[in-house]
């Protein structure tokens, strides 16, 4: 069964790495990796620091140094748990209501001298077409915005990955 148009988005990037160490990267490095700024952080230009907990029930947070002090904001709830092969989670934009989400999928396969991974962002068909978090988009448009942010942060991934050899 196929999703609908504008329901999902899904990426790949090449990594030098086994698999395991691909998911370490991921995990544990994210603040290193993932980018900064408006468009990929709700602190915007302010300090943060990006933390995925491990495990399942594990939180993907943002600790933002505010105006008004330190708060935690908290993008996904850790579903799927399983180094070196996937993670899954349950995802809230910041301007989500209590009962919006949408699941994103992260899978390491070994690749040659490496590992592809690969992000799949999916469950838009769930969330109304002109909520704020589509940005203007709908249906295809919608999948090629959202590709295109997981691109960008793919290539943030392999980038950093790059620097510490």
């Amino acid at each position: 069964m196929s999703a609908a148009a504008g329901d999902a988005a899904s990426v790949s990037v090449f990594v030098p790495l086994s698999p395991v160490e691909a998911f370490e990267v991921f995990t544990a490095e994210i603040d290193e990796w993932w980018r900064r700024g408006p468009a990929f952080r709700s602190s915007g230009r302010r300090p943060s620091r990006m933390t995925l907990e491990p495990g399942v029930g594990g939180r993907l947070i943002e600790h933002v140094e505010g105006a008004r002090g330190p708060r935690t904001i908290e993008f996904g709830r850790v579903t799927g748990w399983e180094p070196g092969e996937r993670i899954a989670l349950e995802w809230r934009n910041v301007n989500f209501a209590a009962d919006e989400k949408t699941v994103v999928e992260v899978t390491f396969r070994h690749s040659s001298d490496g590992t592809l991974v690969t992000v799949r962002h999916s469950g838009w068909s769930a969330i109304r077409d002109d909520h704020p978090a589509r940005h203007g988009h709908v249906g295809a448009a919608f999948s090629r915005f959202l590709g295109l942010w997981w691109g960008d942060l793919a290539t943030a991934l392999r980038e950093h990955v790059s620097a510490r050899s």
